[in-house]
């Protein structure tokens, strides 16, 4: 059964779930899922897992992520992009300096409200299905992380291009609308392309097409996903039985910190941690 991971270039107007419908149709495979939402309007960077990679999904969705985002100034709408309904346009004062001077602000640990138009649950609810109904209710804020926020370029008076790197659970939209806020005049997404997530790039994304023409050629192994971690080969077939049992392993010497770790013929058989010489599994790749 085909099983590893795929780097789509997500096309604008499918979502997330769209693009896992259309690998299963292609490799027969059920088991599919992926590494991170992204809204039909955006493109770019989403990891596709396939059969027994859909193991690694958690450490994807979790891992950091980039964006070149499009800010349009002077416009407010109801979803925080260019999709909804527009509340108000406001003439726009604020120049690029202005802008520029601004962004350093919105680095760091900080919270964030989500958007009506979101899948965050609100009492069993989940909010775009209350924000449809006409229904506006009090979110809590969430904690997020700006890590990197700089502006790229000026496209015309009122629209400009960012490119931020965030945490996990950062929404874009509503970094531009309070960025919009805080310069007077209101803002709006107007475009979004994934740059990174989960450590692959744009340039490892390949179209769907290519996948249908291609399939499994275009499947990467799982422990690429780890690629940031040392990989530590097993050396005994009593410690490999003990790995695959799910036991702690004692290897004397090994220095504290996260591993990949691989059988004798070098099977990736899990990610482990290592502290005081002991081995411990985080997560198992190997099996059906």
């Amino acid at each position: 059964m085909p099983s590893g991971i795929l780097i789509i270039d997500k096309p604008a107007g499918w979502t997330s779930m769209d693009v896992c419908a259309k690998v299963r149709g292609i490799f027969h495979e059920k088991r599919v899922g992926h590494g991170g939402t992204l809204d039909p309007m955006a493109t770019g960077v989403l990891p596709v897992f396939v059969g027994q990679a859909t193991r690694a999904v958690e450490f994807a969705e979790n891992g950091q992520k980039e964006y070149v985002a499009g800010l349009r100034l002077g416009q407010v709408t109801d979803t925080q992009d260019v999709t909804g309904t527009t509340l108000e346009t406001r003439p726009v004062t604020a120049d690029r300096v202005a802008l520029e001077a601004l962004l350093p602000r919105f680095l760091g640990e900080q919270e964030q409200i989500p958007p009506m138009y979101s899948a965050v649950k609100v009492g069993g609810q989940k909010l775009y299905d209350l924000a449809r109904k006409g229904q506006v209710v009090e979110r809590k804020p969430r904690r997020i992380t700006i890590y990197e926020l700089e502006l790229l370029a000026q496209e015309s008076g009122t629209d400009y291009l960012l490119r931020c790197r965030c945490s996990k659970g950062t929404y874009i939209r509503t970094l531009c609308h309070d960025i919009g806020r805080q310069l007077g005049c209101g803002g709006t997404l107007y475009a979004l392309r994934r740059t990174m997530a989960a450590g692959f790039r744009l340039d490892q994304a390949v179209a769907l097409e290519a996948v249908q023409a291609q399939g499994t050629a275009l499947l990467l192994p799982t422990d690429s996903l780890f690629a940031e971690y040392p990989a530590l080969p097993l050396t005994s077939g009593l410690l490999e039985k003990r790995v695959r049992c799910g036991n702690p392993v004692t290897l004397p010497g090994t220095p504290d910190g996260t591993y990949r770790v691989y059988s004798r013929d070098r099977q990736f058989l899990c990610l482990s941690r290592a502290a005081g010489g002991t081995l411990t599994s985080i997560k198992n790749f190997f099996g059906a």
